[in-house]
This record gives C-alpha cells, structure tokens and sequence, in this order.
C-alpha cells in the first residue's frame, strides 16, 4: 500500500508542476483534465502526509526519549504524543485503504432519475409524488439543481411517472443506491375502512453521460412529435414541441415534454436516451461479474425490493443493510443522510472485504 502512496504522491507534485506551466495552461481541454486528475488525489496525498507527520512524531519522540539529558517529566510527555501519535496511525490507515479503493468512474456525474408508480394504482401514483419531492428537498439541501424533463400527472396530485435531472458535485456518488423498488405502507386518504395499503414506487438512478461514451446510430431512431398534455389530458401546449424517441435495436423508448421548444425537448431526450442505454450496458456487464452479484449494496437491479415506508409505525427500513430508522417524517422531508452514509459505508467495507480476500 504505502509504494502506492509513495507513487501518487510523485504523480501528484509532477501534476501540480503541470498545471502550472503556461503552455499546458494554454491548452484548456488538457489542462482541465489534468486539474481534474490532480484534484481526485489530493485527499490521498493529504491523508498520506498526516501519516507520515505521525510517523515522523513518533521517530522523533523516539530520539528525545533515548538522549540521556531527556528529564523524567518531558519524557512522560512524549510517551502521550507517540500514543496519541499511533492512534492516529491506526485510524489514518483505515482511512487511506478506503481512499485507494477503485473509484466509480460514475460518481463525479449529474444524475437522471426516474420515478414510476407501480403495484397500487392511485395511491402508488400518489406515493411517486412523495418521493419526488423527497428527492426534491434533499437536492435542495445539497445546493443541486433540478431539472425536470417528462412529467406524467394525475388528476388527483399524484404522479405516473417523472424523469429529472440533478446537477450537482458528487450526485451520482451519493444518490445511485436508490434504484429499485420502494414499497409504502399507509392508509390511503380515499379508504374510509382505514386499511393498510401496500403499494410499490420503482425508481432507476442513472448517471448522465455524453455522447462520447454512448455512440447511438441516427438511422437506429424512430422520433415522433406530439402535443404536451397535462393531468387530465389537458394541453398545456397546442403545438407539437413533446418529443418520443425509440431505440429501434433495444426497443428503449423515451419522452420529453416539459420544455415548450421541440429542439430543447429533443436535447433532453438524447440525453435521457445516452443514460439509458449506458445503464443497460452496465447492466449486462455486471450480471457477468459473480462479485458484483453477491454485493449486499446493489445500484441496479429495478426488481429488488429496497426499501419500505410504513407510515403508521412511522419507520424506514433499507432491506440491504437492515437499517430502520424511527423518524419518517424527517425522512419525507429529504433527511437521507443517514441512511445514505450507512450505504456507502457498507459498499465500502464489502469492496474492502473482497480486496482482502484477493491478497
């Protein structure tokens, strides 16, 4: 491990003298990459520097307590720095394994999410509104923006399906788990017997990619225009700007409405479709690592069962990870922290689990 470091930290101090030149400076494309490059190791090379600060205090209070003229009280004094000092070793060496994990080349994207009501009729529509505006408020608390890009109402305030975009530093790396089914349990406003109701929400997390990384044919297209229409059927624009576009080899459809311009609509679609296609290669390439099958933290598969919200008990529970928490409300409201560091953390400590196992 610390050859490793020792080698990040030279390709870090050569990128640093990079970036610095004028004549990679002039060339912008490049020298954004290499800022980029040197910006994903500079928490490595930190933590790398706090060890070896650590190890130096250690190797120092080590001399002072071997020289003869060291008295008995600034001895006692350096015993408590080189065990704070090993502790601190302990606890950095963790860190650094975790630091030196294979990054998701993923998790530095924006994210198209998609929400579609399942098992439940209205109320599974309903329940898709809810998690959209959780969604909603926790992009709000990260400073992200929203972007919506196909909306499918009901009359009664609920939601068939929506597709949005977020952007936003580190989106992907923290919202990809939420991908799979999510189950609901509550008394729905229209029951008068005030039965518990199950319904199901599928939501697909996918990052946003260009064009680079997906190559899509033109003739490979069937696009369609239509009118935008609103909850009830209502136009909300009487030209036709909303945009169907079919990908005639995967049959993948996708739609956008939500802009009054066909050409922006169009853009939005391409988008959507570039993130769908990736995500089904991805898809295929994982069903064919065993590894990645027998991780407890999946960021796939539609038909898992994820989570559910259980309104009279007021709980959450995350199926991966056996996580409930007793606070819904909060939770509804776009609390996800919590529960998004548990996932990270267990994704951590699997993939470092499975690295241990390779030595």
């Amino acid at each position: 491990m610390f050859e490793k470091l020792s080698f990040i930290e030279k390709q870090f101090d050569e990128l640093a003298q990079k970036i610095s030149d004028p004549a990679v400076i002039a060339d912008q494309e490049t020298w954004r990459k290499l800022c980029k490059e040197h910006a994903d190791l500079t928490p490595i090379v930190e933590k790398y520097k706090e060890y070896k600060q650590n190890q130096a205090t250690i190797e120092d209070a080590k001399a002072m307590m071997n020289d003869p003229e060291t008295d008995k009280e600034f001895k006692e004094m350096l015993v408590e720095e080189t065990k704070q000092a090993k502790e601190n070793i302990t606890k950095i060496e963790e860190e650094l394994k975790i630091l030196l994990l294979p990054k998701d080349p993923n998790d530095d994207k924006n994210v198209i999410m998609e929400i579609r009501g399942g098992a439940g009729g209205d109320e599974a529509a309903l329940f898709a509104g809810d998690l959209f505006r959780m969604y909603s408020m926790y992009a709000d608390s990260k400073h992200w923006k929203i972007e919506v890009l196909n909306l499918n109402e009901i009359g009664i305030g609920g939601i068939k399906e929506v597709t949005f975009m977020i952007e936003g530093e580190g989106a992907y790396s923290r919202l990809k788990f939420e991908s799979g089914v999510h189950r609901v349990q509550r008394v729905p406003e229209t029951e008068s017997g005030g039965r518990i109701h199950t319904s199901t929400v599928t939501v697909a997390v996918l990052p946003e990619v260009d064009d680079v990384e997906v190559e899509i044919n033109p003739e490979d297209l069937q696009i369609d225009t239509y009118r935008s229409s609103g909850a009830g059927g209502q136009h909300v624009n009487k030209t036709e700007s909303a945009i169907r576009i079919t990908h005639i080899p995967t049959g993948i459809v996708v739609a956008c409405q939500d802009e009054r311009s066909q050409h922006k609509n169009r853009e939005a679609a391409m988008k959507m479709l570039r993130s769908r296609l990736y995500d089904k290669m991805e898809q295929e390439r994982n069903a064919s690592i065993a590894a990645d099958r027998k991780s407890q933290v999946g960021t796939g598969d539609r038909s898992e069962r994820i989570r559910t919200y259980n309104f009279p008990q007021g709980r959450m529970t995350d199926h991966r990870i056996g996580l409930t928490l007793y606070k819904l409300d909060q939770i509804m409201n776009g609390d996800l922290d919590e529960i998004i560091d548990a996932l990270i953390t267990t994704d951590q400590s699997e993939k470092l689990k499975a690295q241990a196992e390779q030595l």
